[in-house]
């Protein structure tokens, strides 16, 4: 974060200054959500929610270092040499922040979301893009009403372009985050089922997200999934120029001729409105042909060339947990997939395991999916369904829900697919599998923390 003064937060904020405090030139360089992490000089903003409430730890935080902080009441007391800023709700004072801090920068932003996808698109497109500019991209799951504006205020002077990946799940998340980042280019991943306990139908999916075309720039750039039913009817319906990318016919933007090593790289050939080349995607799949088309065209958009696009394409790497390929000594594979699932999701998780080379054993280790609903069981089941059909030879399921996976997998065919509630139940089953010349995926919901699965067979690899 580049410096701003006391004047200037006060201005962001349309906050009012409380204690003793006069020095209106003091400076910050960073700012805190967290008492807990809190960096010298920083601002401090307590942030209020459900369960907690951060003016608790005010003091704390400006013990530790802070050298200020944002209040939505008075205080008892101030503290010598601090500032205090008082302001209405220090949740939307953070927005304010981000939003003034925003337009210090006249550089492009490029908005990213959609069902699936959205953590992959926003490292792809960064990557393609770094290969000519220096790129600030959201981090980790910073991709809310508290981390955008957080990934926003990391920007400094040496950023060109910034990637912003915005998630949601209920109506009008989408047009508050829009609205703070007015984006030159917005990319939709594609409509699918995530959330849909929350939003009911995926009609009300397709309508939340189509909340940030309002928000892009009169002159932007929408790039969207011309593969996806929905995303596809909005061919001639936005004011700004919009482009389609996918493997369908009379898209913008198309990848065709693709094969796969089955060890980490896709090939395909992209065509676009301006060249078509060859590029080798460092991940596994064929959905990797949506990020990667999708960075293709924001990075057209901002006039780069194609060698340089195909060197950003191979200097790809996926977020932690996103389909990390996990090589393992005594030809073990692990494809670490468990930071998120949704039905979606999980079928192109199939669909990758079931491109593992025909001579390897094929497991699959999924859990729960959640937020879906009614529809919940139906949806696990047919993931089971989806998994036998790819050619899995085992599947372990985990969880509550997971045993509706267990069964649609043993319903469409699959002998060797068996439900455990817990780890702790499922460590045999697990422990076993781990041998010679297999590959095995783990997938679930973040809130199944699956991570520990993959920590439990990564520690049972011989040696």
């Amino acid at each position: 974060m580049e410096a701003l003064t006391l004047r200037q937060l006060l201005e962001a904020v349309n906050g009012t200054l409380l204690g003793d405090f006069s020095d209106l030139d003091a400076a910050v360089a960073e700012v805190s959500t967290d008492s807990r992490r809190i960096e010298p000089g920083c601002l401090f903003i307590p942030l209020e929610g459900e369960r907690f409430d951060g003016h608790s730890f005010i003091s704390s935080a400006l013990e530790a270092g802070a050298a200020g902080c944002l209040t939505a009441r008075e205080r008892e007391s101030y503290l010598p040499g601090k500032f205090y800023i008082k302001v209405r709700s220090t949740q939307r004072a953070l927005w304010e922040l981000a939003r003034y801090y925003k337009g210090l920068f006249p550089i492009p932003f490029i908005a990213i979301t959609g069902s699936v996808g959205k953590t992959t698109t926003k490292d792809m497109a960064a990557a393609v893009l770094g290969a000519k500019f220096c790129v600030h991209k959201t981090e980790g799951n910073f991709n809310n009403d508290i981390g955008v504006p957080l990934t926003l205020l990391k920007l400094e002077k040496r950023h060109q372009v910034c990637v912003v990946e915005m998630g949601m799940d209920h109506a009008g998340e989408i047009d508050y985050l829009g609205e703070l980042v007015k984006p030159d280019i917005a990319l939709v991943t594609n409509i699918g089922d995530a959330h849909i306990e929350n939003l009911g139908s995926r009609e009300n999916i397709f309508k939340a997200k189509c909340e940030i075309f309002p928000h892009l720039k009169p002159d932007g750039l929408a790039v969207l999934n011309g593969d996806d039913p929905m995303l596809s009817t909005l061919k001639g319906a936005l004011p700004q120029r919009t482009v389609f990318v996918g493997s369908g016919e009379g898209l913008d933007y198309a990848a065709c001729d693709l094969s796969s090593d089955s060890v980490g790289h896709l090939s395909c050939r992209i065509k676009t409105p301006r060249s078509q080349f060859q590029a080798s995607i460092p991940a596994l799949g064929s959905h990797m042909i949506y990020p990667t088309l999708m960075a293709a065209a924001a990075a057209e958009a901002l006039g780069m060339a194609p060698d340089e696009i195909v060197r950003g394409i191979g200097a790809f790497l996926p977020t932690k947990m996103r389909m990390n390929i996990v090589r393992c000594p005594g030809d073990i594979v692990i494809l670490n997939d468990a930071y998120n699932a949704n039905p979606q999701s999980m079928r192109a998780a199939a669909a990758v395991l079931g491109d593992a080379a025909q001579k390897r054993r094929k497991v699959a280790v999924l859990g729960d999916m959640k937020e879906l609903g009614p529809s919940s069981e139906q949806f696990h089941r047919a993931v089971g369904g989806y998994f036998a059909q790819a050619g899995t030879d085992r599947l372990i399921a985990v969880g509550n829900l997971a045993r509706f996976i267990a069964e649609g997998a043993r319903d469409a065919g699959l002998e060797q697919a068996d439900y455990f509630p817990t780890l702790d139940t499922a460590r045999n089953a697990l422990s076993r599998e781990v041998r010679a010349g297999v590959t095995i995926l783990v997938k679930a919901s973040r809130s199944m923390a699956f991570e520990k699965i993959v920590d439990f067979l990564l520690a049972n690899v011989p040696g």
